[in-house]
């Protein structure tokens, strides 16, 4: 008998699929069990990778933690599990780079269970159409309540899908400087009248309070959740100049070193990747699908309120972040600058200055 321990996030995404599946392990096995324990989307996004693989058989994780867990040779390479057709055919399946952001160096080291990157998102009785431009979302900031997600590593996350979508190319050093001045006084003019407190809130809080508090009309990039679609709350492609702009999140499964990778442990997380299962149970269970068949089912779109067509084609190019070793921490620096010129006022020469050099001698993505 063996009982593996998972760590998720806390939220109905992240957390209600992986518990309600879980005893179908030990419907395969009779002795088998999977438990699953949650941290909040905070400690998701920054916690010391190498600490959780210590304690969990089966981290949810985003791919910038890869460097970090490379460096401590803490996961199992999932390609040295599983048959090279398997993998490529859920490489082949996955929408956008969802496989892809989980391959560094010379292995995989993760399967994309969720699919998520930042999109747009408005109250069609306040903002009834959606900016198609940097200049419109700054013209519907003057007469609407625009709110930008700015907490924690979002600054920087913002900034740089911002700079992608003005044609900037990340090389190591950050983006071109005119490039980045631009993108920080986009950020700048967007945030000139935020709704009190919501420079404060991670996604999750701002969509909350999108829905419930009515105070935020339009978000021009935010990490997407289906859980929020509706009638009342619309998700859409972000603002764009030279082309679409967006950073991809998601999550994705890992298997730490210190797991003892049962066939049927194996089984499982194949069938929660499976197309059907992306496409039935993954969905009905409040999670986001990774499966390109899921997002491009007219079923499962029509029963999202169209998140998944609305957004496809934003997921379908988003642009994956570094994964250097230390990248995790640096962000969260970076962002901290991000928001000195945004909300702080600070001189975006001074702090680009101070951005390259944090970013200067880092190993480019790979």
């Amino acid at each position: 008998m063996t009982d593996y321990v998972g760590l998720t996030w806390d939220h109905p995404r992240g957390r209600n699929a992986l518990e309600a599946a879980a005893p179908r392990l030990t419907g395969l096995t009779g002795t088998d069990t999977l438990r699953w324990e949650v941290q909040p989307l905070e400690g998701f996004e920054s916690a010391a990778i190498a600490d959780l693989a210590r304690r969990y058989d089966v981290l949810v994780l985003d791919h910038p933690h890869l460097g970090d867990a490379l460096a401590a040779d803490c996961l199992h390479p999932i390609d040295g599990l599983l048959p090279p057709e398997v993998v490529q055919r859920l490489e082949r399946g996955a929408v956008g780079a969802s496989v892809r952001s989980y391959r560094f160096g010379s292995h995989l080291w993760a399967l994309p269970l969720d699919a998520a990157t930042q999109v747009s998102a408005r109250r069609p009785d306040t903002v009834p159409d959606a900016p198609t431009s940097w200049d419109q979302a700054i013209a519907v900031a003057g007469t609407a309540r625009v709110a930008m997600s700015l907490a924690g590593p979002h600054a920087f996350l913002t900034f740089c899908s911002i700079a992608v979508s003005l044609g900037g190319e990340y090389a190591g050093a950050i983006f071109e400087r005119r490039t980045a001045q631009h993108a920080l006084q986009i950020m700048t003019d967007l945030s000139a009248n935020l709704p009190a407190g919501t420079e404060h809130l991670n996604p999750i809080g701002l969509l909350d309070r999108m829905r419930t508090a009515g105070d935020i009309d339009y978000l021009p990039l935010v990490y997407g959740y289906v859980n929020y679609s509706s009638r009342t709350l619309s998700f859409g492609p972000p603002p764009m100049a030279r082309r679409i702009g967006s950073t991809i999140g998601g999550t994705g499964m890992a298997l730490t070193r210190r797991s003892r990778p049962s066939p049927a442990l194996l089984d499982h997380v194949l069938w929660l990747l499976d197309e059907h299962t992306q496409r039935t149970f993954i969905p009905t269970h409040d999670g986001q699908p990774s499966s390109r068949a899921a997002w491009s089912d007219p079923a499962v779109d029509a029963a999202a309120h169209g998140f998944y067509g609305a957004t496809r084609a934003t997921m379908e190019a988003a642009w994956v972040r570094p994964r250097f070793a230390g990248y995790v921490p640096a962000q969260s620096q970076a962002s901290a600058i991000v928001r000195s010129v945004v909300l702080g006022g600070r001189s975006a020469s001074e702090a680009l200055d101070e951005l390259e050099e944090l970013f200067a001698h880092q190993p480019e993505a790979s």
